[in-house]
Order: C-alpha cells, then sequence, then structure tokens
C-alpha cells in the first residue's frame, strides 16, 4: 500500500511542493514547528532512511542541502534536521528554520498555518531554489 507521501509523489493528494528533482521532492510539512518546517523525501518508497541504497541516499541529502540552502534564503533563520521515521512509512529529512535550539522540539505545540500563508511560504522558498 502506498504511503501519504507516495501520494503526494503521484500527485493523487495535494501538497504545498517547494522542490524538485528526479529522485526527491521536498513539500510543506501541514503539521510544521516552524514556518517554512519542510520534508524532503526520496521518489523511491523505502520505510527507513538507513535502508536506502548509497546512491539514493546520497541523492537524497544532497537534494536537501540544496533545499535547505533556499529555506534559509526565504527565512532568514538557520536550518535544523532531523530524521525521525515513526509518522509515515517512507524515509524523509525534517527541515526547520529556528533561532533557538528549543524550536526544534517536536513535542511543542504545531503551528496551524493558513492555506494562504502555505502558499505564501512555499512560493517564496520555490523563488529561492530556482533562482
Amino acid at each position: 500500500m502506498s504511503s501519504i507521501f507516495t501520494k503526494i509523489i503521484e500527485r493523487q493528494i495535494p501538497a504545498y511542493i517547494v522542490a524538485e528533482d528526479d529522485n526527491n521532492i521536498a513539500f510543506l510539512d501541514i503539521n510544521p514547528l516552524s514556518v517554512g518546517h519542510t520534508l524532503v523525501i526520496p521518489k523511491m518508497e523505502v520505510d527507513y532512511l538507513f535502508d536506502l541504497d548509497d546512491e539514493t541516499y546520497t541523492s537524497l541529502h544532497l537534494f536537501a542541502k540544496k533545499v535547505a540552502i533556499a529555506l534559509k534564503k526565504a527565512t532568514n533563520k538557520r536550518i535544523g534536521t532531523a530524521v525521525i521515521g515513526i509518522d509515515v512509512p517512507h524515509a524523509h529529512i525534517h527541515l526547520i528554520p529556528f533561532r533557538q535550539m528549543s524550536e526544534l522540539n517536536f513535542a511543542n505545540p504545531k503551528l496551524k498555518p493558513s492555506n494562504e500563508e502555505f502558499l505564501e511560504t512555499s512560493a517564496k522558498i520555490r523563488e529561492a531554489f530556482t533562482g
């Protein structure tokens, strides 16, 4: 059965996509810890990050670096990373803009951005990524 992330890749469900290449895709987390919280995933559906083959693992991390650079430009914050791998059975990296270490705590209440805020944020990141 396809994960929700595979359904995003296949455009079966909507997402705020900020970047994509042949092997990877990045989109905003719909339950963000901070504005711009982005998920970076391989298009290949593999449950656990460390089960990825070396080529896919390397490609994912290099793509995440490019997205993080764009995210930093778009938010003017440092970008933290996290790999949790519990909620969705599809390898993914969290990229989280932050100023204080406490902002990276997944126990914190999640933000509730409006559709307009998601659209504005995703446009800024896409512009920084392609610009």
